[in-house]
């Protein structure tokens, strides 16, 4: 099975519950059908003015059928979502007349239904830029307990399945944060390792990765991931991490051999930590498009609950998948 086949049928397993927000949005609603009609989610709520996504459905042949629609003006949950957006909210002097007005806005109130429970998880973007969800997600989803700032990752496909596990490996972060401090490139390295439990469904070898191993090079950069693994070390000494490594003594058994003797990580690594966006990002789409790599996300992580945002340029098909990966996020 491929990987987005695996992340399907583990999230059929689980039938958890999704919110979509941007309801009216035509490659949206193509999705919701498909997700429904596929099992993907035990229940698909979409969100918005209900005569309005009905006209859209109606316009591209959707039928809504077993869907959910909710429209924030309307709805019973009104006031207690208000309310608890105010407590959010009030110390940025925020009135709960104000927040009762703000949590209309989609993003916002299916932010809301994640944070309440009353969805599982929320998938948005199509419709919106990433800063908007982004926004929806830290103000009310938060972050995890522990964890200041959430982070993304890709997962790379390979067609030579020696890399990682039978082709599949972690790359992080590729898409979130430009320059990351000590202390965030450590929570992007913990919060990258579970995904890799997560997404792969095996035990991460996570490497820091930079142009020097093991103290082959003296420079600031280096000294920040050195610095980084020290931080990882101690608040999660049970993960296999190991670092700075230059990326074949990660990935090239031979060369992990030589450059880092007695590493258990070197030359055998599923999940790379870049030491910045710039890097992370080149080399993610450096290995999809040399290296002919199927690229799935960026995936969001370190939120308390899943959350994801899409491209607006996405796909029907990008939807569904990056759907099938996110509610596979959710934690019983």
């Amino acid at each position: 099975m491929s990987f987005v086949s695996d992340m399907k049928a583990k999230a059929v397993s689980m039938q958890k519950k999704l919110v979509l927000p941007e309801g009216t949005e035509p490659r949206t609603l193509a999705a919701a059908r498909i997700i429904k009609d596929e099992n993907i989610a035990s229940e698909v709520f979409l969100i918005g003015e209900e005569a309005a996504i009905s006209a859209v459905a109606a316009d591209e042949s959707v039928s809504l059928e077993g869907i959910t629609v909710i429209d924030p003006a309307a709805s019973d949950l009104a006031a207690a979502y208000a309310q608890e957006y105010y407590e959010l909210r009030k110390h940025k002097g925020l009135s709960l007349e104000d927040a009762g007005e703000q949590i209309k806005d989609c993003l916002k109130w299916g932010a809301m239904m994640v944070r309440k429970g009353d969805a599982d998880a929320m998938v948005a973007g199509a419709d919106n830029p990433t800063g908007k969800v982004l926004v929806a997600g830290f103000t009310i989803i938060k972050t995890a307990p522990g964890v200041s700032t959430a982070s993304s990752c890709v997962v790379m496909d390979f067609p030579e399945k020696k890399w990682g596990k039978d082709g599949l490996m972690i790359f992080s972060d590729c898409a979130t944060i430009p320059d990351p401090t000590v202390d965030q490139l450590a929570e992007i390295t913990i919060q990258s390792s579970v995904s890799c439990k997560t997404f792969l469904q095996t035990e991460p070898l996570t490497a820091m990765l930079s142009f020097s191993t093991k103290g082959s090079a003296a420079h600031p950069n280096v000294d920040k991931v050195t610095d980084a693994l020290k931080i990882v070390k101690e608040k999660a000494p049970d993960l296999n991490v190991d670092g700075e490594l230059q990326l074949d003594a990660a990935i090239v058994e031979s060369v992990g051999a030589k450059k880092a003797p007695g590493s258990s990580v070197a030359g055998k690594a599923n999940t790379l930590i870049f030491p910045d966006l710039q890097s992370g990002n080149i080399g993610y789409k450096l290995a999809q498009r040399f290296g002919n790599a199927g690229a799935y996300g960026p995936f969001l992580q370190g939120f308390a609950k899943p959350i994801s945002d899409l491209s607006r340029g996405c796909s029907v098909e990008d939807i569904v998948n990056t759907v099938a990966v996110t509610m596979t996020q959710v934690e019983d």
